[in-house]
Formats: C-alpha cells, sequence, structure tokens
C-alpha cells in the first residue's frame, strides 16, 4: 500500500472546520484519520467520504456531486455519500466513510463507518436488494465470460447478499482484467502485467466465486438448465448470463495468420504484441478503430516506426465528425504516424504488408484492428433470440427466462433513442453485468445507464457521452487545438450524444441530462400516457 499521510492536503477534518466553509451543495477535500477525505453538504446534512475515486485515483473533490451521490468526474464512477459504497463501474471498490458532528458552527469528522448497511440506488434512497422471496431466489448463478461484464455481474451478487454459489467460465487463460490498459499503459510499457488484473486469485476465493480459466463451453441447455463445456463437463444452474463478449475479426488476406501477425483483444494478445515489439522497428496497424490509434500511439512510445492502414477516407468521421477525426490524425503525425487511408492490405508477408495499390509497407510487427464482432454462437445454439447480437429486454433478460446477457453482445432498448442498441464499452459492459446481477436476485431494475467511453492517445483524453449511432451536425464549442471543448452531437435537432476534451465538468453535466430525459420518458410510460419530453 501507498503510504497516504505523505499525499495529504488540506484541513485535518477532524480538528473541526466551519460550516461556513462549505455552502450548500459544496464540498472540501481534506483529511481524516491519515486518509484523504471530501466533505461534502447538502442542506443542513453533512457527509465525509474518502476523497480518492477506487478506479484510476482522481481526486473525487473536482467531480459532480448529484444527489446524495459524487461522481467522478474521469471515467464517470458514482459513489454514495451516506454509506461510501461504488454505486456505478468504473469503480468496484468502495471509499472511507466516516460520520459528521455539527456542534457551535463547527463540523467534525469523527469514527469511520465499517458497515456501510442498507445500499442506496443511484438517487442516494434506500432500497432493498430484491423483494422476491429468499425460497425462490436462485441457489446457483453461471456466469458464461469473464470479461468485463462477467466480472462485475460476479461481484455485485455478493454485494448483494447472495449466498448461492457462482461460478465464471472464461474461455480465457487469465483472470478478469482491465482490457482498457491492454492498448494503453500495459502495451506502451508503462503498467506491468499484474496491474492490469481486475481482482487476485485471492479476491474470488475470498468471495466463493469459482472461477474456471480456459473453460469453453460447447452448448446450453435451457429446457434443463445446464451447460456443456468443450471437454464434455457439465455445470447445472438456476440462472444464467450470458457475457461472451465479442471476437476480433479475421482478417482474411495471405499471410494473416504469420507469427508476427496479431489482434488485440485478451492479456495474452496484448502479451504477445509486447514480445514482438521488444525487437520490432516498423509496425503496420491495418484499421483506423480507437484500439488501432491506441494501439499506434503505445508503439510510438516503444520508439517503433508505425504505419495505419484504413478503409475509411477521413479518420473517424462517422464516429466523432471530420473536424475530431483530423484533429486525431493531425495528432498521430506530429508523432510520425503515417497513414494510408482509403486503402487496405492485400498480402502479408514477413518484411512486408502490400496494399490495394501495390505498396509494399515493411513491417516486422503487424496488428489487425478492424472491428469485433459479438460472439453469439451459444446464444443461437440456445434458440435465444438474436439480432445482430442477443435481443434483451429493459431488464436485460432474454427471450429465455432466467437467462440474461450483458456486455458486447446485449442489444438492448435505448430509452433516449427509442431504438434498440448494441454498445461495445468497457464502461457499459461493467453496468450491464451490475444491472443484470440486481435482476437475477429479482431487483426488477431497467437498464438505463447513458453510455460512456474514453480514450487516451498520448497526451490527448477524449471522452464521450451518450450514443449516436448516426448524427448529422456536430457543433464544437471551444477550441481542440487548446485542448478545450465540447462537441455536441445532434440528429433531427435532438442532442444524441458529447465529446469531452478537458471538460471534465460539462461532461458529467451532460450524463445527467441524459438521465432526466430518460427518467422524464419513463414516468411518461409508467403513466401510460403520450411521451411529452
Amino acid at each position: 500500500m501507498t503510504d497516504q499521510s505523505s499525499k495529504l492536503t488540506g484541513p485535518d477534518l477532524m480538528q473541526g472546520i466551519p460550516l461556513s466553509t462549505i455552502p450548500d451543495g459544496g464540498m472540501l477535500a481534506g483529511h481524516a484519520n491519515g486518509e484523504p477525505a471530501l466533505l461534502a453538504r447538502r442542506g443542513n446534512e453533512l457527509f465525509a467520504i474518502g476523497s480518492v475515486c477506487t478506479h484510476y485515483g482522481a481526486p473525487l473533490a473536482e467531480g459532480l456531486l448529484v444527489g446524495e451521490t459524487v461522481r467522478c468526474q474521469w471515467h464517470h464512477a458514482c459513489f454514495s455519500l451516506r454509506t461510501g459504497e461504488a454505486l456505478r463501474a468504473p469503480a468496484l471498490d468502495p471509499v472511507a466513510c466516516w460520520t459528521v458532528e455539527q456542534i457551535d458552527g463547527m463540523a467534525y469528522v469523527r469514527g469511520r463507518i465499517s458497515d456501510a448497511g442498507p445500499r442506496p440506488d443511484a438517487e442516494g434512497s434506500n432500497v432493498p436488494a430484491s423483494n422476491v422471496p429468499a425460497s425462490i431466489l436462485p441457489a446457483s448463478v453461471v456466469i458464461v465470460g469473464g470479461g468485463a461484464a462477467g466480472n462485475a455481474a460476479a461481484e455485485m451478487l455478493r454485494r448483494e447478499g447472495f449466498a448461492g454459489s457462482i461460478t465464471i467460465l472464461s474461455a480465457d487463460a487469465a483472470l478478469p482484467c482491465d482490457r482498457p490498459k491492454l492498448s494503453k499503459d500495459y502495451l506502451a510499457g508503462a503498467a506491468d502485467e499484474f496491474s492490469t488484473l481486475l481482482r487476485t486469485p485471492d479476491f474470488y476465493q475470498e468471495h466463493g466465486i469459482t472461477v474456471e480459466l480456459g473453460a469453453r463451453v460447447s452448448s446450453i441447455d435451457p429446457a434443463n438448465r445446464l451447460v456443456t463445456l468443450e471437454d464434455g463437463s457439465h455445470r447445472s444452474y438456476d440462472a444464467l448470463l450470458l457475457a461472451t463478449g465479442a471476437e476480433p475479426v479475421q482478417i482474411d488476406v495471405p499471410g494473416a495468420h504469420l507469427p508476427h501477425v496479431h489482434t488485440l483483444r485478451t492479456l495474452a494478445d496484448s502479451r504477445a504484441i509486447v514480445a514482438t515489439a521488444a525487437t520490432a522497428q516498423r509496425a503496420v496497424i491495418i484499421g483506423a478503430s480507437f484500439i488501432g490509434l491506441e494501439v499506434a500511439a503505445s508503439l510510438r512510445a516503444r520508439k517503433i516506426a508505425v504505419h495505419v492502414v484504413g478503409r475509411e477516407t477521413g479518420l473517424m468521421e462517422h464516429v466523432l465528425g471530420a473536424e475530431v477525426g483530423n484533429f486525431i490524425q493531425a495528432l498521430h503525425t506530429s508523432h510520425g504516424v503515417v497513414f494510408h487511408l482509403g486503402t487496405t492490405a492485400t498480402a502479408i508477408d514477413a518484411q512486408a504488408v502490400t496494399l490495394q495499390n501495390g505498396e509494399r509497407l515493411e513491417a516486422d510487427l503487424v496488428i489487425v484492428g478492424i472491428g469485433v464482432r459479438p460472439a453469439l454462437a451459444l446464444a443461437e445454439q440456445a434458440g435465444l433470440a438474436v439480432d445482430r447480437g442477443v435481443s434483451v429486454n429493459e431488464y436485460l433478460e432474454t427471450s429465455v427466462p432466467g437467462i440474461y446477457a450483458a456486455g458486447d453482445i446485449a442489444r438492448w432498448p435505448d430509452p433516449l433513442s427509442g431504438e434498440r442498441i448494441r454498445v461495445e464499452h468497457w464502461v457499459v459492459a461493467e453496468r450491464q453485468g451490475q444491472t443484470a446481477a440486481r435482476n437475477i436476485l429479482g431487483r426488477r431494475e431497467r437498464f438505463d445507464a447513458v453510455p460512456f467511453f474514453w480514450t487516451i492517445q498520448y497526451d490527448f483524453g477524449l471522452g464521450y457521452i451518450g450514443h449516436a449511432e448516426r448524427f448529422d451536425t456536430a457543433d464544437i464549442d471551444g477550441s481542440l487545438e487548446q485542448r478545450d471543448c465540447i462537441v455536441t452531437y445532434r440528429f433531427g435537432g435532438q442532442k444524441v450524444a458529447v465529446a469531452i476534451v478537458q471538460r471534465d465538468i460539462p461532461g458529467l453535466h451532460a450524463e445527467v441530462e441524459f438521465e432526466q430525459i430518460i427518467a422524464g420518458k419513463r414516468r411518461a410510460e409508467d403513466r401510460g400516457a403520450p411521451n411529452r419530453e
């Protein structure tokens, strides 16, 4: 553990501070009992919790108070002010929580609260974990998939007090890992392999979660609630979560299976790229996707020459708009990356990648990042309804009762757009896993989370809130060149998404705005009245 006492700033909140120091709706960073602490005020109530986000260490005092919660400005985790509970991924661990006493116009942080008590919902009011009698709750839950959704679901089941058996069947050879790091810090050499693991082996043992690695499921028998593995063994279940994620699209050209050609999805993939990169001098990345561009930045950090090949003529134009795409292309160009757009590879050999026009790009490392496809084979075999993903309702339940789906495979009804969408974002997958877990326990919680993702390329970071499969305007407020702006995407005049560059708080406000729209639509639905939001 890091010695936090040497990093403490602000007042000692246990010695007391004048109430006038904190206005209603305000926050003050300080410390309590040798730990970074945050004092927040809502009306006449004061709350004291840990001030460091448990995801990536952001200072929560710079975040946003929403109801009785504080939201992290970096990656939109959310914590309860009353209990310190991590209410929303990507944070999985709570922060500390203390009692606060008011005496003669002073506020004093007192004892640390060890028992979080009843879990509050996102707005801070206490709700029961389940209104379903214990006698009809599942005795066993099997989770197929060891990625973001599967891991988050297993953890949430235990946090909700589920005492039955939990089994994660993961085709991967490694424990659930923090996948965003695989194309960023770990690949760039800025993080070690251990730091990519979401949890240690001891965590799963201590929480009674069985994780079977290299466990490939061959079939699901919904009628008998039975899962069969490729080795012929069986696992029975009362409730099943399908979280098989997505698989990289393979390029179909000569030489695609040479040993220096890689895709990036798992820790093993990233490890293999790192091993090849140790002696590589020239890399070609086929595919100008987010992951391709993150890989480009990571390889440049290793001083490897990088060429990026993409079918599109405008970089990221269909996702972020032409102006943002042009800026990102110029950013990479300034770091020495060479782009070949409007083309693709037709062959790969040990020395080079050949393009459609016959040009040969020398390469001793090739990474293919041309997209992913949802892993639907098991869902189709089990007879689940499938439509470019596994079709689920607002509770993430599939067409077969007792089977839920979450993460990259799930296509759900988006209350904001009114359409069914499937989103391949890390935070979305984790939050869906959490919601699916609560619904397995009878919570009947709609999945209404606003999609969020982020990308880091060199020293440039961009956050994205909402979901725009299409947009007709992308209005920029601020300056991309100065890396200080917010981009608003609209379709038919309706705001559908927002991208932020160094505008963290406006990004959180945009998330809240979308949530309020969704809440209004839900109220109208529940009243059975036409939606006028």
